[in-house]
């Protein structure tokens, strides 16, 4: 075998053992992944408290803030989704109806296995799955106040860290400074651009949602601007949401076809026409690859991973970018139509 095979398979192997050992430690890196992404978002505002305070209060100032976003992001989840299923359990019975349709039409075109899909998929089960999504977010408390302890840590810090890597660690610490501080100014404007977009997106939601008689309008706005953040799974789930609802209310396919694809359109044209202008090329990457990290990220980390995964990506890239050697590897999955000769 030669050595650029081996080379290869050595590469494959090393990546197999750090993917197991990065879900085999999630709750540990997972939560100190999310901590730098958040000091990166936020340290603009710890430096500039620290220059007309002491580094204590300014910590403390900059934590405040930082909670109550988070807390006003969770809380609108948390409402979006109560509203739905509250909305669910008081009309359970249109919902009983509609299965019994559905069933109905499935067995009389020769589908029997309609009475097994009936032991499975019903009223309860829709309330379970409410149920099993409210306990998930409630678990995510805990991964947040982990993840609160780490930034705290790291606000203290990241200046003392920085000062030593331009002192101590030569030409190599300027390089991870550089590339350190690239990634923070692309996470704050990915934050931003995701900020704007979901806004947007909730409000035409919202407003279509309104306009067509759903009683769950502001609802579907709410978590349709919170579920923005997460790409492709969170705007999926705002699409599916409100067409089921819309099925149950109405009782017409036809409306619910119509609602659904009305989702789709908005979140095509926020999702693939708006926002990559508004990005411009700094935060350009292949769809594909977009579409990868929120499913891998997921996968390995549940909801952070999904709502972290494209972070991730642009932080790899940028570093590869700071690289001559792997220069070429951010050029490849940037998403640019440019060829460099």
């Amino acid at each position: 075998m030669s050595e650029r095979a081996n080379r290869i398979l050595l590469g494959i192997c090393t990546a197999i053992l750090v993917a197991g050992a990065l879900y085999l430690a999630r709750s540990v890196v997972a939560p100190v992944a999310f901590a730098l992404f958040v000091i990166a978002l936020v340290w603009p505002l710890q430096s500039r408290l620290q220059a007309r305070m002491a580094k204590l209060p300014a910590m403390a100032i900059t934590l405040v803030l930082t909670i109550l976003v988070i807390v006003a992001l969770g809380y609108m989840i948390v409402w979006g989704f109560s509203q739905a299923g509250h909305w669910l359990i008081v009309n359970a019975g249109r919902f009983q109806a509609l299965y019994i349709e559905a069933a109905a039409w499935l067995e009389g075109h020769g589908l029997y296995s309609a009475g097994t899909l009936a032991e499975t998929f019903n009223v309860s089960w829709l309330i379970r799955v409410f149920q099993g999504l409210a306990a998930r977010l409630n678990g995510t408390i805990g991964f947040a106040v982990v993840t609160l302890i780490f930034v705290m840590l790291g606000l203290l810090e990241t200046g003392i860290m920085q000062a030593k890597l331009a002192s101590e660690a030569g030409e190599t610490g300027r390089q991870l400074l550089r590339a350190s501080a690239a990634t923070a100014v692309k996470f704050r404007k990915y934050m931003v651009v995701r900020t704007i977009m979901s806004v947007l997106t909730g409000l035409a939601i919202w407003a279509f949602s309104a306009a067509l008689g759903l009683e769950l309008a502001l609802a579907f706005g709410v978590i349709a601007f919170a579920l923005n953040y997460i790409p492709f799974i969170g705007p999926l789930v705002s699409t599916l949401l409100p067409t089921f609802f819309a099925l149950a209310q109405f009782g017409s396919w036809q409306l619910a076809v119509v609602v659904f694809l009305a989702m789709n359109v908005i979140q095509f044209f926020s999702g693939s026409y708006i926002e990559p202008r508004v990005a411009g090329k700094a935060l350009a990457m292949s769809p594909f690859l977009v579409l990868l990290s929120v499913f891998f990220w997921a996968f390995m980390w549940g909801i952070a991973g999904a709502f972290i995964g494209v972070p991730l990506v642009i932080a790899g890239l940028t570093f590869c970018a700071e690289n001559e050697n792997t220069r070429w590897i951010a050029r490849l999955l940037s998403g640019r139509e440019e060829v460099v000769a």
